[in-house]
């Protein structure tokens, strides 16, 4: 009877308390979601599927495709990125036809003044003279390089006609890698002069110094027969008018500074024996240091030629029975 009473309580004990506790069932992990890039570069021969899609997870390194050539891009649309996408267990659907993903290949970039200039070093050993520059007919030609390391070029022949001045060359990039890739290409060459050029604009009335000058090259067909060669012939002139910066002067450009601009009132000096006499008189012309210009004689009206020798100072010729008073 006792057993029974126990059982009874246990019985209602267990009844109050409700039904077992059930153990925990594990969250289900959520899901990565799937995004595709739309613009990608790469840096290796084949593009993966983790270039293309985030959240590739484990099938990233899959590769996919191969990558374009160093320089260039291919571009994926939306029916093959869905076919790869299911292929692997992809959730991603494109929201239109239009989606696209454009890969581009990342390299080194062969410029086309290095490729002059190592075309230039084959035609020395050819003895195309050392003034002469290499103008490539392709003005945008460039070379691109997988590798950093690899980034060299090399030429591998060429063939000059020093009638007409052009050439024909094979370039060979990475230079000595069994996997270099040859190309043609033409152009011509030309002779250059250096000239000197002012570094910046210039209005009448400014002198020219060393500091103003810098030197260019320039093709030498194109240089008239007055373009300034040397700097000593802009040092220390001035512009006849406005000038620009960067281009060749001409002869006519410039002069010497003026020294006694016309109309201007100035001291005309004569020395004559052991006697100087002094006037004044006004310029009828400008005058640069050393020029001979004709000066009007403010008393008498005169007209004389005198030589500038400072600012508004001239010196006059002895002539006869001429007045300075």
């Amino acid at each position: 009877m006792k057993t029974m009473k126990i059982s009874l309580i246990v019985f209602l004990l267990a009844l109050l308390a409700g039904p077992p506790a059930l153990a925990a069932a594990p969250a289900e992990a959520k899901a990565i979601p799937v995004a595709l890039r739309d613009s990608v570069v790469v840096n290796s021969d084949v593009v993966l599927l983790g270039d293309l899609f985030s959240g590739a997870g484990d099938k990233a390194a899959t590769a996919i495709a191969y990558a374009p050539e160093p320089g260039k891009r291919g571009i994926f649309d939306a029916r093959w990125l869905y076919r790869v996408a299911r292929a692997n267990g992809l959730d991603w659907k494109p929201v239109s036809g239009r989606v696209q993903a454009v890969v581009e290949r990342d390299s080194i970039v062969i410029g086309r003044e290095e490729i002059e200039d190592h075309i230039l070093a084959a035609l020395l050993d050819k003895g195309v003279d050392a003034e002469m520059k290499v103008e490539l007919g392709n003005r945008l030609m460039r070379i691109h390089i997988a590798n950093a390391a690899d980034a060299t070029v090399d030429v591998e022949d060429v063939i000059y006609e020093p009638r007409t001045r052009r050439f024909t060359a094979i370039l060979v990039a990475p230079a000595g890698k069994p996997s270099a890739k040859r190309f043609r290409v033409t152009g011509r060459l030309y002779k250059v002069t250096e000239v000197p050029v002012l570094v910046r604009a210039l209005l009448p009335g400014e002198i020219i110094t060393a500091t103003d000058i810098r030197w260019i090259e320039v093709r030498s067909r194109r240089l008239g027969a007055n373009i300034i060669l040397f700097a000593d012939d802009l040092i220390g002139k001035e512009p006849r008018r406005g000038m620009r910066a960067g281009v060749p002067v001409r002869v006519t450009d410039v002069r010497r500074p003026v020294l006694v601009p016309k109309g201007s009132l100035v001291t005309m000096i004569l020395r004559q024996s052991s006697m100087v006499l002094t006037a004044q008189g006004k310029a009828l012309e400008n005058g640069s240091n050393g020029d001979v210009i004709r000066i009007a004689n403010s008393q008498s009206d005169n007209v004389v030629e005198a030589v500038v020798i400072g600012i508004g100072k001239v010196s006059v010729r002895p002539v006869g029975h001429l007045v300075m008073n």
